[in-house]
């Protein structure tokens, strides 16, 4: 009796096993045949014996459920989520089947991520790349371009996340990047590794190789966490995220901007003005410091500190138009006071003497602050502010000539 029982457990055994490597070879010919339906049908019918499998039969299992959920790039991105997630259990037996379907999984979340972002689905890119990045977590850029591309249709939260996510990882970005220049275009062209910018100067349709190194994305991740934070007004946050940035990378001139700008946004204007002088001493040759510096001291009513502010940025720059413009209005700001002294004079002998003094120290006015107009137009010709106000001094002042000039400019910018 004995016996008869251990014999009928090992056929009871073994049937059982044939039942689950039937089911398993009807989803393979399903797969195989590309209809995912009946290979979704007959998996149903296989995860009933999954707790009585081996773990070689389990992995088989497990991958060919993924290839069913990915079902040749048709699947759902819950799907694929799954299909993912199954393939971390295939690392056995099917470790390089796995890997490989995994790598086909990335390259097609990817060409559908570039295909929406093409199209400006920036919400439906940004899931792609996440999803490749899970599916390739070595390739810590895939989820960066996940963050950028959240933000550009406002998911705060989400962009949030994965921003943090980045920190976490302490993702730079920083690459090599290898370059040449296109023969054809004269234009300078980066490839994507070394071999293939090497090939093209081979083949003489590329010149003048080189490499650099990328600049690091920190700054950007850490301002993005603090704006985030800003947005959803959690102004204590939002500092706290840069001063750890700062803690980190004191020397970073760009996390300093990055600083006074949420400052800034705050309305901490003592505060902007401080970082940006501090930004200013390790990078006294950057115009748009000095230009910035010059506006929010206009805008505190420090008209000469100011002035110089503007002047040394384009003594960095001649060609900044905006300085040349605010250095103009600077000028012409003390205009308004002698307007009000004009206006409240009455008509005695004295006050007719008074308001023909004031009259020339206007057109005085006019005339210091033409120069920087002109330059201003000069460097950019179509400027249609800088050619209004140019047009109304040289009428005041009698320039009747080139208010004829600047009108005619005018007119053709506004398409008269």
């Amino acid at each position: 009796m004995k016996k008869q029982i251990i014999v009928a457990l090992a056929l009871s055994v073994s049937a059982f096993s044939f039942a689950q490597k039937k089911e398993l070879k009807a989803v393979e010919k399903a797969i195989k045949s590309a209809n995912y339906a009946e290979a979704k049908a007959a998996l149903k019918q296989a995860e009933a014996l999954i707790s009585a499998m081996d773990d070689k039969l389990k992995e088989k299992y497990y991958f060919l459920e993924a290839q069913t959920l990915y079902a040749g790039g048709a699947g759902s991105m819950a799907d694929v989520d799954k299909a993912l997630a199954n393939l971390s259990k295939t690392d056995g037996t099917y470790k390089d089947e796995s890997a490989e379907l995994k790598q086909t999984i990335v390259n097609n979340l990817l060409t559908k991520g570039n295909e929406a972002y093409e199209k400006q689905e920036f919400s439906k890119a940004s899931k792609y790349f996440e999803n490749a990045y899970r599916g390739s977590t070595k390739d810590t850029l895939f989820l960066y371009y996940a963050a950028a591309t959240a933000i550009n249709v406002q998911e705060y939260d989400r962009a949030l996340s994965i921003y943090k996510e980045l920190d976490d990882l302490g993702y730079t970005g920083i690459a090599k990047e290898y370059f040449a220049t296109n023969v054809e275009t004269n234009k300078e062209e980066t490839f994507q590794n070394k071999n293939m910018r090497d090939l093209s100067v081979k083949t003489k349709t590329h010149v003048n190789p080189g490499v650099r190194t990328t600049e690091s994305k920190r700054p950007e991740i850490v301002k993005n966490i603090a704006l985030i934070y800003l947005n959803q007004g959690d102004d204590e946050k939002a500092l706290g995220a840069m001063s750890a940035a700062r803690a980190a990378s004191p020397d970073d001139v760009n996390l300093i901007l990055s600083e006074a700008n949420i400052h800034y946004k705050m309305g901490n204007t003592d505060k902007f003005k401080e970082l940006l002088q501090e930004a200013t001493k390790m990078d006294p040759s950057n115009p748009e410091l000095q230009y910035n510096l010059g506006v929010i001291s206009a805008e505190s009513g420090q008209n000469e500190e100011a002035r110089a502010y503007y002047e040394k940025t384009l003594e960095l720059d001649p060609n900044y138009t905006n300085a040349y413009i605010n250095l103009s209005a600077l000028i012409l700001s003390k205009e308004e006071a002698i307007i009000k002294e004009m206006n409240g004079l009455g008509s005695s002998k004295k006050d007719d003497l008074r308001y023909d003094e004031l009259r020339e120290e206007r057109q005085e006015i006019y005339k210091q602050a033409v120069p920087y107009l002109e330059k201003a137009l000069n460097v950019d010709t179509e400027n249609i502010n800088a050619a209004k106000t140019l047009m109304n001094i040289y009428s005041i002042i009698g320039e009747t000539q080139k208010h004829k000039e600047i009108k005619a400019k005018v007119d053709a910018l506004e398409g008269n």
